[in-house]
């Protein structure tokens, strides 16, 4: 029997009143194997030991935030966690309407009122996000965010691997983007807050028919750290205007810009050094480019 009528006989053992008239399979996922059922439902099946405790900690957190946060995220229907097993635990949700608020999306909308909205609804997500007390998260299962180590970590790692493939001015560029950051005491002061920790386009749902974010998907990046992270990812899909019509409704991000722009800094790099560490040319070709 093939994985996925595996996977489909375990969530009709679970849940028999559930009629699956089509099913695909998408087995590109890190963590999980998805199965799209209906073309309404989506079930993710753990692949790792990991990935099951990865995935207990999101669906606690997502059941936490229903209530919290004003955008649709998604709402847990199915749960076969309980089973511990891989192959068997799944946890299944419906889909969210609209499409992801890709860059050419957002680059056709011309409307400024539309605009303003739309960094609004954002700005108003990651404020509820953000303003979770940490006390009821599972915080022995998020990960904290030691920043100063981490991007020392990254630096490192950029140098070794990354330098020989750049140019002279961007090795420079590079040195003086991250030593300047990582020489100010201030860029660490932060109060840790729960971030989404991939907030950008592929995550983003738009509703072009009601022009406004449909909702907000892939939680799997959650961990406790620096607000400016997720407000990065808006400014490397969105640009810079974007952003800051954010503050109407988020004023704090002009107390963390500075970081907000480091951060989105260096997302190509890392796009890079992911390609240099995994053996994967095109992510290597698509962060480098520009600094050849």
């Amino acid at each position: 029997m093939s994985v996925q009528n595996q996977y489909l006989q375990h969530i009709s053992q679970c849940y028999p009143d559930i009629s699956i008239n089509s099913m695909k399979f998408v087995q590109h996922g890190q963590n999980n194997d998805v199965l799209i059922v209906n073309d309404d439902f989506i079930f993710r099946f753990p692949k790792y030991r990991a990935g099951l405790r990865q995935l207990e900690t999101e669906v606690a957190i997502l059941r936490l935030l229903e209530d919290k946060v004003t955008l649709p995220i998604p709402h847990i229907l199915f749960d076969n966690l309980a089973s511990q097993t891989i192959g068997e635990a799944f946890v299944g949700y419906r889909m969210l309407a609209g499409q992801p608020l890709w860059r050419q999306t957002f680059q056709a909308i011309t409307d400024e009122g539309t605009m303003k909205r739309l960094a609004g609804q954002l700005a108003l997500f990651l404020k509820q996000l953000h303003a979770i007390p940490l006390s009821l998260l599972p915080t022995d299962a998020l990960p904290l965010s030691n920043t100063h180590a981490e991007c020392l970590d990254i630096y490192t790692r950029m140098r070794e691997r990354c330098f020989p493939w750049m140019r002279p001015e961007a090795r420079e560029q590079t040195r003086d983007h991250f030593e300047r950051f990582l020489a100010d005491p201030a860029n660490f002061a932060y109060t840790p807050v729960l971030k989404h920790g991939d907030f950008g386009s592929s995550n983003i749902l738009y509703s072009s028919e009601q022009q406004e974010i449909s909702g907000v998907i892939d939680f799997g990046g959650m961990g406790l750290g620096d607000p400016a992270y997720d407000f990065a990812g808006l400014l490397a899909c969105y640009g810079e205007p974007f952003v800051l019509c954010c503050t109407d409704v988020y004023p704090a991000i002009s107390h963390f810009w500075g970081r907000i722009v480091f951060y989105q800094g260096t997302f190509a790099l890392l796009e890079a050094l992911f390609g240099l560490e995994n053996d994967d040319q095109q992510a290597f070709e698509s962060g480098i480019s520009t600094y050849r």
